[in-house]
């Protein structure tokens, strides 16, 4: 049991790589949109606008990640590959972070944005498909759970660095780019430290022999797992389930700011607002992991589910700064625990030495698939120029993944 056991230095390795990732999502939700709507703003566009591009970019990210994720996670699988693989995709992330500090007009900031999204988006499907290497099956929901909880956390430490530098940065007689340029550096080398544990202790123990053609093997060895997958209906069901309801919760973190700034509502309490999701988040992750070894895991992702759906009908009326920090702080709740069971839940139904190939379908019905869900509200507040019009459609999609959850069960 989790409780009665200490965590290896590997799961430890692992769950710190949570923690430097997770700057970068913060920052992805909190200060970069805000940075992109005033470079908008200069070139004249409407907040309507700027709400729809970010909405875009965010697409063209996923769908591209949709696109390479399946291939290289199967190549991943190779014995000896997924590291490297691992790490070229991890240093794409960073390094895009780092440039962020460079374009001046908002064509150009979304470009570098969309590189460093996709390094990053990339990096989780191997990262996720570590878990059967680091730890054993009755140890993954709690090493997972931790996993999330501790980058909440961990994410605070560059978050509020960045956040004073920004705010204060005029008081210390720094301009606002300037600022800007240093909280995009200080949260790529956070993330690049945070990652050396893992590159330096992880071994990968499951996999298949190398081949003379990896890459022209691995679309054999994709096709045969999507083969499998349609007979194995546990595993087909949960992923489509995955696929509906995973999406408005990336949407939700995605949007989350550029939401609230579109609604007009004040940015420094908007920031505040996510730092305390972000320590709600916390406690909530561990919970859901103490949770997990004493009810059945599909359970509680159902709870979890449900709770979203009441979330994203509360969101649709939302129009004044308090309730968007009682939105924040609900978001907290279950942030953690729909991911943390999800990827863990995941990683037990599926064989061990084809976890890249399995993670990389998995991307694709989770971050690689959130493209439905932020083009959907960025095209639903062009149409009826209204930010709120789009939430209501993630409250469909919760309950669509909710009732197609529940058939995997059965099964």
């Amino acid at each position: 049991m989790m409780e009665k056991q200490k965590l290896t230095k590997l799961e430890l390795s692992w769950i710190l790589y949570d923690v430097g990732n997770s700057a970068f999502v913060l920052l992805i939700a909190t200060i970069l949109p805000i940075y992109f709507n005033s470079l908008a703003e200069q070139a004249g566009l409407s907040k309507v606008e700027y709400l729809a591009y970010w909405g875009y970019a965010a697409s063209v990210v996923t769908l591209l990640v949709a696109v390479i994720g399946p291939v290289f996670g199967t190549i991943s699988d190779t014995k000896g590959y997924k590291k490297p693989i691992f790490t070229i995709s991890m240093l794409v992330g960073v390094a895009g972070c780092a440039f962020l500090s460079f374009p001046r007009s908002w064509m150009m900031f979304l470009v570098v944005f969309i590189v460093a999204k996709i390094g990053y988006s990339s990096s989780l499907i191997f990262y996720d498909a570590m878990l059967s290497d680091v730890t054993e099956p009755d140890r993954m929901d709690g090493v997972s759970s931790q996993g999330y909880a501790w980058g909440y956390i961990g994410s605070c430490i560059p978050f509020i660095v960045s956040l004073g530098l920004v705010l204060g940065g005029e008081g210390l007689g720094i301009s606002m780019t300037a600022a800007m340029a240093g909280a995009f550096l200080i949260n790529a080398a956070w993330w690049l430290l945070c990652t050396l544990p893992l590159l330096r202790h992880f071994r990968q123990t499951h996999g298949v022999e190398r081949l003379s053609h990896p890459v022209r093997e691995s679309f054999v060895r994709l096709g045969h797992v999507l083969r499998d997958m349609k007979k194995d209906r546990r595993v087909f069901l949960f992923l489509v389930a995955f696929f509906f309801y995973i999406d408005g919760v990336y949407t939700i973190i995605d949007m989350a700011t550029a939401y609230g700034e579109a609604l007009g509502m004040d940015s420094t309490g908007l920031l505040l607002a996510l730092l305390v999701t972000q320590l709600v988040a916390f406690p909530f992750a561990l919970i859901f992991g103490w949770a997990a070894r004493r009810y059945e895991n599909d359970k509680l992702i159902r709870f979890c589910i449900l709770a979203y759906t009441a979330i994203a009908l509360f969101a649709i009326q939302l129009d004044q700064q308090w309730e968007f920090w009682v939105l924040a702080v609900f978001v907290g709740m279950f942030q953690g625990g729909i991911q943390a069971l999800s990827r863990s839940y995941f990683a037990k139904i599926i064989p061990a030495e084809k976890s890249g190939e399995y993670f990389g379908i998995f991307d694709i019905c989770g971050k690689g698939a959130s493209f439905l869900g932020t083009a959907l509200v960025g095209l639903f507040a062009q149409i009826t120029g209204s930010p709120n019009a789009g939430v209501a459609v993630l409250a469909v999609m919760f309950l669509t993944g909710f009732l197609i959850f529940g058939k995997a069960v059965k099964v």
